[in-house]
């Protein structure tokens, strides 16, 4: 992090963490903040259930959650972006404040409960952005939907044609009930649904599934099955957890999502197990607490084949994408491996 970017984070750390989080959105789009271009090597080039990525090292949702800044997300050393979530209809999710951050935890709590502008707006800016690299859609369901299973194929039928990628997500904690999508016959219900729209695309694009840290062992095994069964294409493993062990901030009791560096162990031994139950038959993006080269590398080596984060740039920048890229490339130089897929998985089973 140089002087300029380490001056505006102690600046937007001035502003309670929602209005920080809208001003950071529009320095980036004036062109306030150093972008380095892509970041790539032989080492981290690869592919992703198709997808082409100059590195493994992605945006989770929820930063640009209206697609608001694509054209400099893009030029912003990350090796693939995801937006949103998205829902069919705008929605001001929950009442302020919402979110917190646990300086002393290096962490966030949220309970937005998925806020954003709708589908139609956010399609329209990912119609329009530059070619570059893959961008992707968080599919959401309206909170007073009749039908939250069927919100989250409406919202891919739309902005489908657009989108490098989508991802269902019912692991997100702040709209009730939502994690009651995970059980197995509703999980296969909904996703059939998603994938019968995905076939009907013009062109084919991945769907992934982003799951909850906080599901026990057969809720896995179960999540694990129908997701081979469903035939979609890769996990995301994980959201944010309701768990608050071992925090220090004086705002650890807040309700709604945790995420950061307190969820790197548990969404790190939740991504083993599943990459145990899915036999490398699916790919997984590892995401949670991912704030460093070596955590990245760590994910790698637990099962992931790229990784995620958002909350680590909080505290460490939008800078944080490209030096945890480099630095990736100088681990995977060290322990001799020629590229992602020769670590993947090789320290599984110390997270087992």
């Amino acid at each position: 992090m140089n002087m300029i970017e380490r001056t505006g984070l102690a600046l937007l750390h001035r502003f309670d963490p929602e209005t920080a989080h809208g001003l950071s959105l529009r320095a980036l789009r004036a062109g306030l903040v150093p972008l380095p271009g892509p970041i790539t090597s032989p080492r981290l080039a690869m592919q992703l259930a198709g997808l082409d990525l100059a590195n493994p090292i992605g945006l989770a949702a929820g930063y640009d959650k209206n697609a608001v800044a694509l054209p400099q997300l893009m030029r912003s050393g990350f090796g693939f972006l995801e937006v949103g979530a998205a829902t069919p209809r705008p929605q001001e999710g929950n009442p302020r404040p919402r979110l917190w951050r646990l300086t002393e935890d290096n962490a966030a709590i949220n309970r937005f409960g998925f806020n954003n502008e709708g589908m139609e707006p956010i399609t329209t800016r990912l119609a329009a952005k530059p070619a570059g690299i893959p961008v992707g859609l968080n599919l959401g369901a309206n909170k007073d939907s009749a039908d939250r299973a069927a919100d989250f194929a409406t919202v891919l039928r739309h902005a489908g044609p657009h989108i490098d990628f989508a991802t269902v997500n019912v692991s997100s904690p702040n709209t009730e009930k939502l994690r009651d999508l995970q059980g197995k016959e509703a999980l296969s219900a909904l996703l059939t649904g998603v994938i019968d729209t995905r076939n009907g695309l013009p062109r084919r694009i991945p769907v992934f599934l982003k799951i909850a840290p906080d599901l026990s062992a057969a809720e896995l095994e179960e999540i694990a099955e129908v997701a081979l069964d469903a035939g979609i294409d890769g996990l995301i493993a994980t959201n944010t957890t309701l768990s608050r062990d071992g925090l220090k901030s004086a705002d650890r009791g807040q309700q709604g999502g945790l995420s950061g560096q307190p969820l790197f162990e548990k969404s790190t031994r939740v991504l083993a197990q599943m990459s145990r139950l899915t036999q490398g038959k699916l790919p997984l993006i590892g995401v949670g607490g991912v704030g460093t080269a070596e955590q990245a590398y760590e994910k790698i080596r637990a099962g992931a084949s790229a990784v995620q984060l958002y909350t680590a740039m909080v505290y460490g920048g939008l800078s944080l994408a490209a030096e945890i890229a480099r630095g990736l490339d100088a681990l995977l130089a060290r322990d001799g491996f020629g590229s992602v897929s020769q670590a993947l998985g090789t320290g599984r089973d110390k997270w087992l």
